[in-house]
Order: structure tokens, then sequence, then C-alpha cells
């Protein structure tokens, strides 16, 4: 009789079960490679794949003594660490589902997203519990409570791992499919209520796996910075996983001590999301930026300071687009220098970009993204306990992202911007993601964020908010005076708002929705007040 874990599926383009089911290749890795390292910590422990698979039994038998059985929902609210990882794999390795929570969460957010979850037993860390006795629990019954210990909320029960009585492991009741749900990953929610996105194993494999980001390997140590309720804080232990390679768990990125934990835990690959490569790059300049063992970093979005990052730190810089609803289709060569691409359509997938009524567009010109794969279960099978919002996003069969591209003759693909961040100024729509590409190529801004603000002439001014690098100031004039030499008169912002830090969701978002809800505040800057303005180049004819 074939063995379960090995056993091949009629259908080629489906793996086995070894190879993409959290389960069985933890099983197989911790049999065939026991003493090679998993996973590095930031306090210099390490575990082995055979200390984590022991630390796993451990995790799921408490578990499971607690009633937990394949399928059912256990959310998770922690920040990264070791009890994170063991929890997800321990939720995985019952067949169960693993629910994580935005650890920022708290009131009517916190309230919908524990109610949307359907678990009724939850991990948390103590210092998070107080929030669940401000809001109505749903059915929610129990806690986990790692770390500090607290006060639990009436109408819970509560107990810690270490209380918990060890059980014999219970049989499945059936094999765990590739197309078995592995998680529901919470979208941040900046312009609604957050969605979770219902993610099969094969979609978590597909995501980063090596048939899509070929150029990971099973000898690289990834550096996991981005949070555990993230696609990367779950996916990155997962793929790395199913490739027999290891993982670095960072807490939270942290530009000062980035470098020291790269080379404390001798990591080879990273992720830099949205601002941190900025912030590398504008940190002083050390005999120490090649002393690392670094080889690759996807940069995501890819800036024109890609190539300075390269040539800077030795690193091979890759770019991708990828949601958490889908699993990456598009990625680039390395070290790319078309500003603003993404890369180009990787294999098995098929990508459109159409217009309002689905109707695709011609190269040039600027569309919605929309999406689907030949691979079944390689994309999200919907969004939990939410059939209207699964509807909208997978009309015509396709999965529409919301993100406005263009695609060139040669078939890259270049970002333009949310097609809700759009900025429209007296008939020119404007991409935010552009205006701010460029105002972060200024000495002093270290972040920066475009909106709309509403118009005495009707549709939008744009205005600029700011945050200074470190040790400097920034003078609003100055500024727009740079970007009129680098952007088109109608992009140059109105307005401009200095403050010390954007508003971020804990995945490095930045909350434009709170910008644009605070507006033109007292401390910010008008240059038509200024009397600064700029106009159309008046262009000769003959």
């Amino acid at each position: 009789m074939q063995d379960e874990a090995t056993a091949t599926f009629a259908d080629p383009r489906i793996p086995t079960r070894e190879t993409c089911v959290l389960r069985y290749a933890l099983e197989r890795f911790a049999r065939e490679k026991p003493d090679e390292t998993y996973v590095v910590f930031g306090n210099g422990e390490s575990w082995s794949y055979r200390e984590t698979l022991e630390r796993t039994a451990a995790a799921r038998a408490a578990l499971q003594s607690l009633g937990v059985k394949q399928g059912d929902h256990v959310a998770a609210w922690l920040p990264n660490g070791a009890e994170a990882l063991l929890s997800h794999f321990a939720v995985n390795y019952l067949g169960a589902v693993f629910v994580p929570i935005n650890t920022a969460y708290r009131g009517s957010i916190l309230e919908h997203v524990v109610a949307n979850t359907d678990a009724e037993l939850m991990i948390v860390h103590g210092d998070l519990v107080p929030r669940l006795g401000e809001i109505d629990r749903a059915q929610l019954k129990r806690l986990v409570i790692c770390g500090p210990d607290a006060e639990v909320p009436p109408g819970l029960d509560a107990a810690r791992f270490e209380t918990l009585p060890a059980q014999p492991l219970a049989p499945l009741e059936r094999p765990i499919d590739p197309w078995d749900t592995q998680a529901v990953i919470y979208t941040s929610g900046t312009t609604g209520p957050s969605k979770g996105v219902l993610m099969s194993y094969l979609h978590l494999f597909s995501n980063a796996g090596p048939e899509t980001w070929h150029f990971v390997t099973g000898e690289d140590r990834f550096l996991v910075n981005l949070p555990i309720f993230h696609i990367g804080g779950v996916g990155l232990p997962f793929v790395m996983l199913a490739r027999g390679g290891s993982i670095a768990l960072w807490e939270n990125f942290r530009t000062d001590e980035f470098w020291d934990f790269v080379r404390a835990t001798e990591c080879t690959a990273c992720f830099l999301l949205g601002v941190m490569a900025t912030f590398l790059l504008k940190e002083p300049a050390s005999a120490r930026d090649r002393d690392h063992k670094l080889r690759l970093a996807l940069m995501v979005p890819l800036t024109e300071s890609a190539g300075e990052f390269h040539t800077r730190f030795g690193i091979d810089i890759y770019t991708i687009f990828n949601m958490t609803e889908i699993s990456t289709p598009i990625l680039s060569e390395p070290n790319p220098t078309a500003l603003g691409t993404c890369g180009t359509v990787r294999p098995h997938v098929d990508v459109r970009l159409v217009d309002e009524n689905d109707c695709e567009v011609p190269a040039g010109t600027v569309g919605e993204m929309i999406v689907r794969t030949d691979r079944p279960w390689a994309m999200m099978h919907g969004y939990y306990n939410n059939p209207e919002a699964t509807a909208r996003a997978w009309r015509n069969g396709w999965f529409h992202t919301g993100d406005a591209f263009r695609r060139d003759e040669a078939g890259s693909f270049f970002f333009i911007d949310r097609i809700k961040d759009a900025i429209r100024r007296r008939g020119e729509n404007i991409s935010s993601f552009e205006v701010e590409a460029e105002i972060v190529a200024h000495p002093d801004v270290q972040e920066a964020a475009a909106i709309g603000v509403p118009s005495e002439l009707g549709e939008d001014e744009v205005m600029a908010v700011v945050a200074p690098v470190a040790g400097h100031s920034i003078d609003p004039a100055a500024l727009t005076t740079f970007l009129a030499e680098r952007l088109p008169y109608f992009m140059v912002p109105r307005y401009v708002r200095v403050i010390a830090e954007l508003p971020k969701t804990p995945t490095a978002k930045v909350q434009k929705v709170d910008l644009r809800r605070e507006g033109v505040t007292a401390d910010t800057w008008d240059r038509e007040t200024a009397n600064i303005t700029f106009k159309r180049e008046k262009l000769s004819l003959r």
C-alpha cells in the first residue's frame, strides 16, 4: 500500500503531500536531515529539524487535550517568536486551520475579526488579553496564554501550554490534502473591514515555492521579519520548510539592528517591504556594508535606489508583485533596471490588464490587473464568511487585484497605483506611487505618502505627508522646487505636511485612510499661499 505522504495524485499539477503539506514535510525532513538547523532566533537559540518536530508534537498534544481536531479554526494572537511558530506548526500538524490575528487590532476591528474566525480557542500573548475584555467575543471560549500572565475576562477558560496534559496523537480522520485550508490570513483592512483570505496548503506552497521563487534554494536561510499574521510571516516559514531550508525568525524589522541580526543569524535571503530598503540606504555608509552572508533581497516595490542598494551592499535585488489572495504572478530577473517594473508573468499564470468592463486594454494603456492560474488551489478559494466579497473579487472567472498596471510591448509590468489611491487633479490622473517615489529621492525625506484632498475647484489637490531622516529637517518650499525638476507640473504637491513618522499597519502599509481623514491640518504648508506655482511649459509651434 502506498504511503499517504508520498502518494501521487492523478492530476500531475498536484504535488505529493510530503512536498506541500506542513505535517508530512516536517516529518520528512526530521527523518532525512534531523540534525540540520531549521530555525535560528535572535537570542542565539536554534532548533534542528528533529527538535522542531519534537516541540511541535508537544504543542499539538496540548491543543489536542483541549479538543482541537482536524478542520477546526484556531486563532493565534501573538508577536513573532517561538510561540507563534509552534502555534502555527502544531495547529497544522493536527490538520486544523491556523488563523493569526494582527496584534495591533483592538475595539470594533478586533471584535469583527474574532467573530469572523469562528474560532472557539485562541492562543494569545498575555499582554493582549485585556483587549478581549472590551469586546463581544462571539463564539470564543478558551485561551491558551503565552508570555506574561493575565487576568482573564469572565466567561473564558484559560490555560498555559506547560500546564496542559500530553496525550498520544489521535489518528487523523483522513490524510491532510494539498487543497485543504491551511490558514486564514486577514487583509490589513485599510479601506474597509478586514477580510479573511482562505489559503490552502497548495496556495501557500505555490506562492513562494521552488517553482515560483526559483532563485531561493534549500541552502538558503531566509530572514522572517514580517509578522506572523502577514503572508510573509506565515508563508516563509512554510515554504522554507518545504525546501528543506532554514529561517531566521525576528520579532520585527528595526533599521538600526538589521545588519547585526543578519550577521548573527547568517541569513542569505530577505524580504524588504515598503520603506525598509529606503531606511537602510539612508543609514551612514560603513566599512561593514558588505560584511554579511546575504546574497539576495526581494525589494517590493522596486525603487530607483535598487541599483545603489545592489552596489553598496553586494546583494542581488529581485522584485515581485503579489497579494495575499494570489501567488506571485509577476517576478523579475536579478537587478532589474527599469524603474517601477515588477517583472514579467511567471509560468502557469495568466495575467490580463482590463478596463472597468473586464475588456483587455492594449500595451501601454493602464488597466486593472486580473489573474488566474492553471494549477487548482494555487490562489485563494474565497474570503471566509464573506461570499459577496468573494464573488466581486472572482467575477468573470478571474481574480481582480484592484491594482492599476501598465504593460510594455516586451511584456514587463509596471505598477501604477491602487485604483482606490489614484488622484485626479483638474482632469489629470496621478499615480500616488510615482509621486512618492520622487519625494523619497530627496535626501532629507525618510518616507512619504501622496494623497488626494478635496479641491475648491472640484476633484483633488495633491498633498504630500512626509517624515524626515533622523537629524534632518524638511523645508516644504525646497521640497516642491526639487520635485518640480522631477515631476510634471500637475503632479507637484500643493500641500506638504511634515510629521515625525507616517501611520502604518504592523505590515508596514501606510494608513492613507487616516491621512485622508485628517486632510489639510493647521500645520500643513500650502505652496499657493506661499505664492509658489508651477505651470505647463509653453512649447513653440513651428
